[in-house]
């Protein structure tokens, strides 16, 4: 019998309740329990697949090929629990779920309503594919008064009635603004949102404060008060350095015990925090450091890179080393030269993104990257737009390009050494594809296998022959011309099974320099480093050294 838990925000969005809901999780871990992580998303998109970096960050994609939340991220990394498409749910596809289920005239021909239709949806979503675990964990995106959040909220109301009061509880996370001006906390905007919650019938049990300076005593006994909750059940959430402390921190501040009182469950199992205080040492007491140039796209926005930059943290985890990440709009290589940027760094991570804008950018990158021997991993486009500086500059190819680029223009000639991709294997099945199909959804998506080449440094870097890694791209290096490609020291070092599909390729006369076609840092956590970014950041180590 699995336990729900039901996180809600309120006063303002952005506090970290997905933060928040991760530590929990990994707490739970901690004293013996199972856990698993769900989000429910308001907002109309049938998932962020077609959303735009700069408005949603990062998609976040499952094995089994959903695009999710970055939130999603943060439950992977803490807990070390695959997510599942099940685990990501948005109104969009509720909506679209029960207006199928009345065009297939699954309703008898009833008046389709909000209640009891959409909310029933999103009981069943839930509910569904969760019996395996200890404890759920569900958060509701948005705040508390958001219109489009009601069905949420009232479906979660619901659900609690449903069951029996030991199996469900409600943490709510607010926010605790200081008043320079006056001198005080102000606990007003936390006791409104939890009215607000009241008024549809949700009692929190639990309330996590956001607030940048301590919270007396006094304050606690206030907001526990006047918000019916007990005061140890009010948990303080500071300002942190970095988010893997927040694990000890809310133990610290008691919100473990707080969640297993609610549920009165007792005694309760001691937990074992040895993993989450090794990564603590680790982050605080690094033997060096590292600058590390991300020559990308959606660089305002750090969001749309989020599991790279956990990633590089990770890696520079597993060296002791602390990462310092440089944010480089690949556009400006467009119009200067990338020399005075990159030099400094030891080491160049290109990451991957959509459409023709700062592609040429990269290119320069992969070039100086190659030329300079500095380390250098490309991931997605980052790895097509390596393939492309090698054919221009090395293999003959001046007008090499992509369809994806250059497709489009009209009467221009070029040589596409990256193509749409057309059709792939998944399992036993032949997935096909055209440029004119739907964009949500319609990408090679989810977890493929590849096979390794002896003797390469992925096979190295990897330990094994076959490996397994999270993909998400329409446009693919076109094997075609695989062998022109290696008579120039190009080697393809990773590919699908059938060999049809580039997955990896290195240069094999540089120190450290690697193009992928899937996406590494969907898989790195902080216990357990991607071992790509491990080795890159060993790499870039091993280049601070000779500078």
């Amino acid at each position: 019998m699995a336990r729900f838990i039901f996180i809600t925000g309120g006063v303002v969005s952005s506090l970290g309740k997905g933060l928040a809901s991760a530590a929990l999780g990994a707490l739970l871990q901690a004293r013996g329990f199972t856990v698993r992580l769900r989000k429910l998303d308001p907002y109309l998109n049938v998932d962020p697949g077609t959303m735009s970096p700069f408005e949603h960050g990062e998609v976040f994609v499952t094995d089994d090929g959903a695009e999710t939340d970055l939130d999603l991220g943060h439950y992977e990394r803490f807990t070390g629990v695959s997510a599942r498409r099940a685990d990501s749910v948005s109104s969009g596809r509720i909506y679209s779920n029960v207006l199928e289920k009345e065009r297939r005239g699954e309703y008898l021909g009833k008046t389709i309503q909000v209640i009891p239709h959409v909310t029933d949806e999103i009981k069943e979503w839930i509910s569904a594919d969760g019996n395996d675990s200890d404890f759920m964990l569900c958060e509701i995106g948005g705040t508390v008064g958001d219109i489009e959040g009601l069905p949420f909220f009232e479906a979660i109301r619901q659900f609690a009635q449903d069951r029996p009061p030991e199996e469900c509880i409600f943490m709510h996370l607010t926010l605790l603004p200081y008043i320079s001006a006056s001198g005080e906390l102000k606990t007003k905007p936390t006791q409104h949102s939890v009215k607000e919650l009241r008024m549809i019938g949700l009692q929190p049990d639990i309330l996590v404060c956001r607030s940048e300076t301590p919270i007396p005593d006094k304050e606690k006994a206030k907001i526990a008060l006047f918000c019916d909750v007990r005061p140890e059940a009010v948990i303080p959430a500071y300002d942190l350095k970095s988010i893997y402390e927040a694990p000890m921190a809310y133990h610290a501040a008691g919100l473990d015990q707080a969640v297993l009182d609610a549920f009165r469950i007792n005694p309760v199992p001691k937990p074992n925090l040895t993993r989450w205080v090794d990564i603590e040492d680790r982050i605080h007491n690094a033997e060096g450091e590292v600058r590390v140039a991300i020559v990308g796209k959606y660089t305002l926005l750090e969001d749309a890179y989020k599991s790279i930059a956990e990633a590089l943290m990770h890696g520079g985890m597993a060296n002791r080393v602390s990462v310092n990440s440089d944010w480089i709009d690949a556009e400006i290589f467009e119009r200067e030269d990338p020399v005075p940027y990159l030099v400094p760094y030891q080491a160049i991570l290109v990451p991957g993104g959509f459409g023709e804008r700062g592609t040429e950018g990269k290119i320069k990158a992969a070039e100086f990257a190659r030329l300079h021997k500095v380390p250098y991993l490309g991931i997605c486009l980052g790895m097509q737009t390596a393939v492309i500086e090698a054919a221009r500059n090395l293999a003959g190819m001046k007008d090499a390009g992509s369809e994806e680029f250059d497709g489009g223009t009209e009467g221009k000639s070029f040589t596409p050494v990256v193509y749409h991709l057309k059709e792939w294997i998944k399992g036993n099945e032949r997935i096909e594809r055209s440029v004119d199909d739907a964009k949500g959804g319609t990408m090679r998506l989810g977890s493929y296998r590849a096979t390794l080449t002896e003797g390469s440094r992925a096979a190295s870097i990897y330990g094994c022959s076959s490996i397994d890694e999270r993909h998400r791209h329409r446009y693919e290096v076109n094997v075609k011309y695989r062998k022109a490609l290696e008579k120039t020291g190009l080697r393809f070092s990773g590919n699908s099974p059938d060999g049809t599909l580039p997955e990896i390729v290195e240069w094999t006369d540089h120190p450290w320099f690697i193009g992928v076609q899937f996406h590494p840092e969907l898989k790195s956590r902080p216990f357990d480093p991607h071992p790509l970014f491990a080795d890159f950041i060993r790499a870039a180590k091993e280049m601070s050294r000779l500078v």
